[in-house]
């Protein structure tokens, strides 16, 4: 059996599809991933022996620019991903058995499944932003949602003309080509009623969030074995557990001296700073040996040895440090990230900062509560409930959508 699996998006896109690929092997299947042809991509998917069929430009190429990605970059990239995928996935799948996507928006995804006559499977990794009657687009926590649930189906509306707007007219005439008929609802399309989320039940439940029919498997965790580099080993033996500061692929959207920032408020509370380069560009201020700078490194083996995560929000970076039992602050910048920030601090394992931008007083006093004796309690506590067996859970249920149909029946009670 074969399955393509496709995304476009960062590394916390990626590596669940790495890790489902990984599932799916070990039930005797084949899985190819098409995801961004970023270079540290191509590595970690070789690293496991998973196929990279590479879709549409590379993230960085996007993200990675002095500003941030204007709407008229979104206008530009979406019919050129919409391409890519009846492109790429047309070749990629020819001769298999389903295809999962995920990631930005998968539009075109499941059309070509509909062509090939193969079973589709959408994938999540949060339900923030899936259509609800509780909760208005793209709402903040701590926001104000209308009640009103006329009011919540307008915007609701609105939402998906905005995808439309983005991704229909490219959709539709790709359709057209292939005899297809057009689609009205682009978003509902894509997602489709029932959709798999890969999230942790504790960390990301979703009941209320949606009124998708969510399967929810836990996260797609991909076991990293590789040994920390022998300097980093060094610093870490060297004094006391460091606070890691790092925000991963978020590039233009990094606060700004958010390194500065980081090493003057640890420093004033006597702690050593563990700070990782990320697509920011994160440096160090001088050359005081109570910091050290990461690339990109093996969170699994280094989270348990901080004393605390700062970070971004992001749900792979948010799970892994709280599987590790590792206490966070999460300054969340842009999508669902102020969504984690706001489980962490519900769940008592950290701290949701206040805003996107961190100061000396703010960050002093959200590591004042990350590092008391009471949250790093917590968070160990919680360490003992984070599941790893979702990738497993995610690669039979897309197996049996081949065999049975779409999720197969019973899937809602997915162990």
């Amino acid at each position: 059996m074969r399955v393509v699996l496709s995304t476009w998006g960062s590394r916390g896109d990626v590596e669940p599809l790495a890790a489902l690929a990984v599932g799916l092997r070990e039930l005797g299947a084949e899985a190819r991933v098409c995801a961004p042809p970023d270079e540290e991509f191509a590595e970690l998917l070789s690293g496991v022996g998973v196929e990279l069929v590479p879709l549409g430009p590379t993230v960085r190429s996007v993200v990675a620019g002095e500003r941030p990605p204007t709407a008229q970059d979104a206008f530009r990239l979406a019919p050129e991903l919409v391409a890519a995928r009846f492109e790429t996935l047309s070749a990629a799948a020819e001769g298999c058995d389903a295809i999962l996507a995920t990631g930005l928006m998968p539009a075109g995804a499941r059309d070509v499944a509909e062509v090939l006559g193969i079973p589709y499977v959408f994938a999540c990794f949060h339900p923030f932003g899936l259509p609800s009657r509780h909760f208005r687009p793209g709402r903040r926590p701590g926001t104000p949602s209308p009640q009103d649930e006329t009011d919540l189906k307008v915007l609701w509306e609105q939402d998906a003309q905005r995808v439309n707007c983005l991704y229909g007219e490219a959709l539709n005439r790709h359709r057209a080509a292939l005899g297809l008929p057009p689609v009205d609802n682009v978003r509902d399309h894509v997602l489709t009623g029932r959709a798999l989320l890969a999230a942790d039940p504790v960390l990301g439940p979703w009941q209320e969030l949606t009124e998708l029919d969510l399967v929810q498997t836990g996260a797609w965790i991909l076991p990293d074995e590789r040994p920390l580099p022998s300097d980093l080993q060094a610093f870490l033996a060297s004094g006391e557990p460091p606070v890691y500061v790092g925000f991963g692929s978020m590039a233009a959207y990094a606060p700004k001296d958010v390194a500065q920032v980081a090493i003057e408020v640890l420093r004033a509370q006597g702690r050593r700073v563990l700070l990782a380069r990320g697509w920011a560009g994160l440096s160090r201020i001088d050359d005081k040996d109570d910091c050290f700078v990461v690339g990109e490194v093996n969170q699994q083996a280094l989270f348990p040895r901080v004393a605390a995560v700062v970070h971004h929000g992001g749900a792979g970076t948010t799970t892994t440090a709280a599987r590790a039992g590792a206490p966070q602050v999460v300054v969340p910048q842009i999508a669902d990230q102020p969504h984690w920030a706001a489980r962490v601090a519900d769940l008592g394992i950290g701290v949701a900062h206040d805003g996107p931008t961190p100061t000396f007083a703010s960050l002093s006093a959200a590591l004042g509560t990350a590092l008391s004796p009471e949250t790093r309690a917590r968070a160990k506590d919680v360490s003992r409930t984070i599941r790893t067996d979702g990738a497993t859970v995610a690669a039979r249920l897309v197996l049996d959508a081949v065999d049975v149909g779409p999720l197969g029946p019973g899937a809602a009670q997915a162990p």
